[in-house]
């Protein structure tokens, strides 16, 4: 292990990156270590508590929409009437829908539920937020390697595009950040934010094709549906990638990207403004 850390500081050398951004990214790291570890501390199961309930809304969508409403779909080389395949199309959008969600909901109260860091000067409000963000998106990677899997079982292949992924994870995290600092720094002032975030999220979670193709949507709102939702657009993406083998929505992936990262500089922005009274109102 010694020799491990001895070659990824040697590494960090030749990175030209201020010293102060390493510290600042082992803090991160432990933190987001230590919120995942008590996050399910002292049960069985531990950490695939996040797989289970992700299978657990997987059952019951896939029962809903596919066996009792009878939803099909049109994907390119897949059978529109399968179950099985309803199911992972359906978890292929569930996943970074489950991750933005928790992540979000959680960061809103990052810097109200810890009011001795808060006080403390030294320490880098900035990460608050990032925490929960960065703990619910690794604990999603459980579930997405689980599709994976499920669809190289059932299909026989694995496709190559699944190389493109973390390119899609970029702005998913911009996002998910932008938003959690906006919310994380009006949430000190305004205590209904969260509150008012998980009726939001329900609003948004029916606006988004997740449970539902985007191709029953109206044809005259379906374009504003993929080009002004980024999640839409996200969980459209996250399908291309894992279950067509082909990406159909080039012109979505390059606007949720200059989409994210405005909320993401914005989000910032305003979080850096606020967060000098932090330490005053809590």
């Amino acid at each position: 292990m010694a020799k491990v850390v001895n070659k990824v500081e040697n590494w960090r050398r030749f990175v030209p990156i201020h010293p102060i951004w390493w510290t600042k990214y082992d803090l991160l790291k432990s933190l987001v270590r230590r919120d995942l570890a008590a996050r399910y501390q002292g049960s069985v199961l531990g950490n695939l508590w996040p797989l289970l309930n992700q299978l657990s809304q997987l059952l019951i969508y896939t029962y809903v929409f596919s066996v009792v409403l009878r939803v099909k779909l049109e994907l390119k080389g897949l059978p529109s009437d399968s179950n099985i395949i309803f199911g992972l199309w359906l978890f292929a959008g569930l996943l970074p829908w489950i991750s933005f969600t928790a992540g979000l909901v959680q960061s809103a109260v990052s810097v109200t539920g810890q009011p001795n860091l808060v006080k403390k000067v030294v320490f880098p409000l900035a990460l608050l937020p990032l925490v929960p963000i960065l703990s619910s998106f690794i604990e999603s990677a459980f579930g997405l390697a689980a599709l994976i899997i499920l669809v190289a079982l059932s299909s026989g292949t694995i496709h190559e595009t699944l190389a493109l992924l973390p390119l899609i994870w970029i702005p998913q995290l911009l996002l998910t950040a932008g938003l959690g600092y906006l919310v994380a720094g009006l949430t000190v002032f305004l205590r209904d934010i969260p509150q008012t975030l998980g009726v939001i999220i329900n609003l948004w979670f029916y606006l988004t094709p997740i449970v539902y193709p985007a191709s029953v949507i109206p044809e005259q709102f379906r374009e504003w549906i993929l080009w002004c939702n980024p999640l839409a657009a996200i969980a459209e993406i996250y399908r291309d990638l894992i279950l067509v083998g082909e990406i159909t929505h080039w012109r979505e992936w390059i606007l949720v990207s200059i989409i994210s990262l405005t909320v993401f500089w914005l989000g910032l922005s305003v979080y850096r403004k606020l967060r000098r009274a932090f330490a005053d109102v809590l």
